[in-house]
């Protein structure tokens, strides 16, 4: 059904993520992939969704020769807890940090997805509210070491092992803490 309606259009996801282009492909999207690097600064005064309509926009700024036929796809996701946001842990040390903080409490994962050609561009956000039981410092280190989560905000991706045995409840939409709220990017697609 997508792949009819955007069959006019030449869609680019710019991503890097196997999780964002296994959801393209299991919504029947033809697309391509094409990256660039962009530095995810963001201003200091930005709270929660605005951090991420920020870098969603961003990484769209890289594409500067988009003709009406390019439907660009960027995105940005973030752990936002307690005004803090939690991007991709630079190391071991800095993963076990953020699963610390987030161990017996509510967070928030944001994410914001730009969908852009040369005449138009959509943002669209989603945010989805997750709580952790307690972890111990074992379990901590067993996911790090074992499942490497430093591809993903918050150092953790719920569909691994520590989403299996450390999250008690779900507010909003699980595909979203995967990565791409794919409910609403199907709705945003069907209308352009």
């Amino acid at each position: 059904m997508l792949r009819e309606k955007l069959k006019e259009y030449n869609v680019i996801l710019a991503s890097k993520s196997p999780r964002r282009q296994q959801f393209f492909k299991d919504l029947d999207i033809d697309f391509n992939i094409q990256l660039k690097e962009v530095e995810e600064l963001y201003p200091s005064e930005l709270k929660g969704t605005a951090i991420t309509e920020f870098l969603a926009d961003l990484k769209s700024k890289a594409f500067v020769n988009l003709t009406e036929k390019d439907l660009l796809i960027t995105s940005d996701t973030i752990v936002w807890l307690q005004e803090t946001a939690l991007g991709k842990p630079k190391n071991a040390a800095d993963a076990f940090n953020m699963l610390r903080a987030l161990s017996g409490k509510k967070h928030e994962v944001i994410t914001s997805i730009s969908i852009k050609n040369k005449n138009f561009q959509k943002i669209i956000s989603d945010k989805t509210t997750v709580s952790f039981k307690e972890l111990s410092d074992e379990e901590i280190n067993y996911y790090i070491t074992n499942y490497k989560p430093f591809d993903k905000a918050g150092a953790y991706g719920i569909q691994e092992w520590i989403g299996f045995i450390g999250i008690n409840n779900l507010e909003g939409s699980y595909f979203n803490v995967v990565g791409l709220p794919v409910h609403k990017l199907y709705k945003a697609l069907m209308s352009i």
